[in-house]
């Protein structure tokens, strides 16, 4: 699978545009060349208003899985973090475990990967300082595109999809 693709066990972004249909929650997406970093983003966004979002991907000794969002601009020490969250050790996940469990490539982590059944164990932590932020931007699982969404209606998505997202002014560097 090559980037800009999907399994077809997971949602695409119709299927995820679908679903926020469905919940009533509006949205607003624009299309631009495929991005991997949030100097990319920045080059090539413009002057889309509000918070500009990142997702990291992070896994404990233990073999916990969280997906921590936050501003993007936000230096997160992951030693501190472990510590917060009462976690083991926090490295980077690897991409196959990435695929498998969000169904997103490297460069396209969202918190809208948690439409994916196979995400039900991932924890979701958002950053409580970019929820103050209207509205928020990410990737609607591809990185070729910007979705704008209301706080509250990510967080009503992510109950949606049956997670209970964690909420913490994180522990910056």
């Amino acid at each position: 699978m090559t980037i800009g693709q999907q399994s077809p066990a997971h949602a695409t972004p119709d299927d995820l545009f679908a679903r926020l249909q469905a919940l009533g929650i509006e949205t607003k997406t624009v299309r631009h060349a495929p991005v991997f970093t949030v100097e990319e983003s920045k080059a090539l966004r413009g002057q889309l208003p509000g918070g500009h979002c990142k997702s990291l991907f992070l896994k404990d000794k233990k073999g916990k899985f969280w997906l921590v969002v936050t501003l993007e601009d936000s230096r997160i020490d992951l030693k501190r973090l472990a510590q917060q969250l009462g976690a083991g050790r926090l490295s980077f996940g690897k991409p196959e475990a990435m695929r498998d469990l969000l169904g997103v490539e490297p460069g396209s982590v969202t918190p809208f990967s948690v439409i994916n059944p196979s995400a039900v164990s991932v924890q979701i932590i958002l950053e409580e300082r970019m929820l103050s932020q209207r509205p928020l931007h990410y990737h609607p699982l591809l990185n070729d595109q910007t979705t704008a969404i209301e706080p509250e209606d990510l967080v009503r998505f992510i109950r949606a999809c049956g997670h209970a997202p964690q909420i913490h002014a994180l522990a910056v560097s």
